[in-house]
């Protein structure tokens, strides 16, 4: 493991020097280093790059699955499958972070699959970043798909702060009966970066929900892109939320969808726009703090950093 992996280890997960438990570490385009419990047996794919999770019924814990790109020129592409057991209570805690210190970037495309079964429960923690003085573009593109059965529970929560150029964020979900999916995004884009997002949601259970909140920041020239697709097929409930700030000349789309296909699908959508108020900025400049360090407090706030 190099210093740079370190860096973002720190910076993307809890890490502090061991990871205790199951994980399993990549770097470069490479696994380093996994390791099982005796609840979480983790294999690696033969037919392609990756790793299948398998969770049992008695897991009670934490498994951890970061991905570090520490130098230019690399173009990482992963699967991983999670398989979750009747039963299992889990935390996930995933990310990754891209460093590029010369002309060339690099990218790192994690392709998750999630296959709940009935009344187990996942929290999935998932943390961009992108580091390093090189010009070279630092690019993330997540995509997740999840099939969540009986009663079963996803809380999925992403976050990304700083550095990463360019993000399409692609997130796919079929619930059956009594099946709850949660998701909130914190984006925050500056200086020419975009980000999109898109989620797909087919609500197939009766009383399955689906909760999809997204707060972000465009700054600069950044833009940015939301939509959401939610299909209730079924008695089931859904809402969609997208709030945004702008600063500077930053863009954001939203495009929240609803289509209801049962009398009994209760579906909401919400989309907000708009810049800092500026009694915001003013109030916080009496406690002493710049007018620079007062935008930064309320976004932070905003976005639950």
């Amino acid at each position: 493991m190099n210093s740079i992996t370190e860096e973002i280890l720190k910076e993307i997960t809890d890490w502090d020097g061991i990871f205790s438990g199951a994980y399993s570490l990549r770097e470069n385009g490479e696994c380093i280093s996994f390791q099982n419990s005796d609840n979480i047996r983790i294999v690696k794919k033969e037919d392609k790059s990756g790793i299948d999770i398998y969770i049992s019924s008695a897991a009670k814990e934490t498994v951890y699955i970061p991905a570090c790109v520490t130098k230019s020129a690399v173009e990482d592409v992963v699967y991983n499958d999670f398989h979750v057991q009747s039963g299992a209570d889990v935390v996930i805690v995933a990310g990754c972070g891209v460093h590029t210190d010369a002309e060339e970037g690099s990218a790192h495309n994690g392709i998750h699959r999630f296959f709940l079964e009935k009344d187990s429960r996942v929290v999935y923690k998932e943390k961009h970043v992108g580091i390093g003085n090189g010009a070279g573009k630092r690019v993330i593109d997540p995509v997740t798909y999840a099939e969540l059965e009986e009663n079963s529970v996803l809380e999925m929560e992403t976050l990304q702060l700083h550095g990463v150029d360019r993000t399409t964020r692609d997130t796919k979900a079929v619930l059956g009966r009594g099946a709850k999916l949660k998701i909130h995004e914190s984006i925050l884009t500056d200086k020419d970066q975009s980000a999109s997002t898109k989620f797909l949601v087919d609500l197939n259970g009766d009383d399955s929900s689906v909760d999809l909140v997204s707060r972000s920041v465009a700054k600069d020239d950044s833009v940015q892109e939301y939509s959401s697709v939610i299909n209730g097929n079924v008695r089931c409930t859904g809402h969609s939320e997208c709030d945004a700030i702008l600063a500077g000349n930053g863009r954001v789309n939203a495009s929240p969808a609803l289509n209801a296909a049962c009398i009994d699908a209760s579906l909401i959508h919400e989309a907000a726009i708009g810049k800092i108020a500026g009694e915001q900025i003013i109030k916080l400049m009496t406690l002493g703090l710049t007018e620079e360090e007062a935008e930064e407090k309320i976004i932070a706030g905003f976005l639950g950093a």
